[in-house]
């Protein structure tokens, strides 16, 4: 909008104010392999504001000034070192209770010291910002992000002083056109709910690292792939201690792909087998424990490391009374350790990416994965814009997990209209998917064709496994109605009953009949469990779900 009046001020006139800060688009493409690398925490007590009119951006508060016309500075009507502070990580709608039901713009703030030791590039990492991140440096935009769960990686060598103040605008709000929507069936936290970070780094550096078994090797060798930040010739090394492997390389035009023989010790939920693996090229380092096993599907089994395999799982939401979705350590532990307690040796992380360190502790304590990206519901299907942030917020999911074991399948999305617009959608992410991760299954929690009672989503023809949210007995009390769905139901490949259950409230007794008593709930699982078992298309399933959060009325 251009001053026509002689009277406009853009922050409150311009409603535009948006697009200037979505440029640049921080994307899959400014990720950076950095397991094992030393990183310095910014984590802590930062200075933080409710800014519900989006003033920091309309205004341009990052500037810290405010001029005239004639460029004379005008006083300002805040002051960032006069704000009340919150922990980082942390959701803010856990830190007060005023804070507990907002959504919309929050600004985080705070100042520290950069002294170089050598280093030639600094990248600032954001673990995960719900739901758009906007970073400022020293009083200049640095960089957006979209997507609330996955990580965010941004060079900021050029905009580093000795004494540094970083301000990050993030919002929670919901919008038609996001991935996810505006309607969902989960709380919507907002914040700096993950680490942030500062990582130092050579001139050129590894900016990719990849090593997987090789399909089709029978389990005999790992294939290797590492990429450098520049297309250079440098000199590496690819170390192994415990297979013996100490393998001299030299990258052409940045990158060196191989395969090795050295046939390992294959990672299962029984046995997590893990390796330390070390590569070295030109001035950098990275490591990372590996586990080496392999996934297929064939007509309707599921095989890993060549055995059939059962899916027996358990669908949990990232979050806790407690944190949020800003889950400890700890917590993640716990979670898992249950799941493995009710026998499961999968479980289907729902309905976002969860952190990268429930896949690293599942890697340890022997859980398969399904992992997820929040393309939900009523997705903006016709959007080119939406499209674009699913297939990044997906390619920076399997950038970020394709070393670990436990994740064994990528999911596009859950509970989607069988539509034309919606199959150009989902089919063009599982096809990325399959691009980006050739050893892993592609999946989506589909749903049942209710008038016809089969399983006939077209989208079933783009993925590996054929993922399925069904409620018979519950949502749909007409139980006789699963067997027959399967009956009509002509699969050519695996299904995972992704969904299924019943609710109940704690303590609540009555028959098998009475809504919402345990019993209820009881008989249902036993039905659901024993039809399941006897379809021999059905190779896993993951009730829903391991835990309710609070409020239990806004968590799905």
């Amino acid at each position: 909008m251009s001053d026509k009046t002689g009277n406009f001020q853009g922050d409150i006139h311009d409603e535009e104010y948006r697009r200037k800060f979505f440029q640049p688009l921080i994307t899959r493409e400014d990720m950076i392999a950095d397991s094992g690398r030393e990183k310095e925490s910014l984590n802590g007590d930062w200075h933080f504001f409710i800014d519900q009119y989006d003033t920091f951006l309309r205004a341009n508060w990052f500037l810290e000034c405010e001029k005239d016309a004639d460029g004379r500075d005008l006083p300002v009507d805040y002051d960032f070192e006069q704000w009340d502070t919150i922990r980082v990580p942390s959701c803010w709608n856990t830190q007060a209770p005023e804070y507990f039901y907002y959504e919309g713009a929050a600004v985080y703030t705070r100042t520290f010291k950069y002294v170089p030791r050598g280093e030639k590039k600094v990248f600032l990492k954001l673990g995960a910002a719900n739901y758009e991140a906007f970073i400022f440096l020293n009083k200049q935009f640095a960089g957006c992000h979209r997507g609330g769960s996955t990580p965010v990686y941004l060079d900021i060598t050029g905009l580093l002083q000795a004494d540094n103040r970083l301000s990050i605008m993030v919002s929670n709000t919901r919008r038609r056109e996001n991935v996810p929507a505006d309607n969902t069936d989960w709380f919507n936290y907002g914040g700096l709910y993950r680490d942030v970070e500062l990582i130092r780094l050579p001139e050129v550096f590894i900016k990719d690292f990849k090593i997987a078994l090789a399909p089709g090797s029978g389990y005999r060798r790992l294939r290797v792939s590492v990429r450098m930040s520049a297309p250079v010739s440098v000199r590496g090394r690819l170390s192994l201690p415990e297979l013996a492997v100490d393998q001299p390389f030299e990258t052409a035009d940045g990158s060196w792909n191989a395969e090795i023989e050295c046939p390992p010790e294959l990672w299962s939920p029984e046995h997590p087998k893990l390796y330390d693996v070390k590569v070295r090229a030109g001035e950098d380092a990275v490591s990372d424990s590996v586990g080496f096993r392999e996934i297929l599907a064939d007509g309707t089994d599921v095989f890993l490391n060549g055995k059939k395999i059962y899916l027996k799982g358990i669908s949990c939401h990232e979050d806790s009374v407690e944190n949020g979705r800003a889950v400890t350590e700890e917590e993640i532990i716990e979670n898992i350790k249950a799941a493995k307690e009710l026998g499961c040796n999968y479980m289907r992380l729902a309905h976002y990416p969860h952190t990268e360190k429930a896949a690293r502790l599942a890697d340890r304590l022997g859980l398969m994965l399904w992992e997820e990206i929040p393309v939900y519901w009523a997705i903006d299907f016709e959007n080119p814009d939406t499209l674009a942030d699913a297939k990044n917020q997906l390619r920076e999911l399997i950038a970020r997990d394709f070393n670990r074991a436990s994740v064994i399948i990528w999911s596009v999305g859950n509970e989607n209209p069988d539509t034309d617009a919606r199959l150009r959608f989902m089919s063009e992410l599982a096809q990325t998917a399959k691009r980006d991760d050739p050893t892993r299954l592609v999946s989506a929690a589909c749903l049942v064709d209710t008038v016809a009672n089969k399983i006939s989503d077209r989208l079933a023809d783009f993925l590996d496994v054929i993922g399925i949210n069904e409620y018979y007995g519950w949502y749909n009390p007409n139980f006789s109605l699963l067997p027959q769905c399967f009956a009509n139901s002509r699969v050519t490949r695996p299904v995972v009953v992704s969904e299924w259950g019943a609710g109940a409230r704690a303590g609540f007794h009555g028959t098998r009949d009475d809504l919402f008593s345990e019993e209820m709930q009881k008989a249902v699982y036993e039905k659901q469990v024993a039809t399941l078992g006897k379809i021999p298309a059905v190779r896993g399933m993951s009730p829903w779900i391991l835990f309710l959060c609070a409020p239990a009325v806004l968590c799905g």
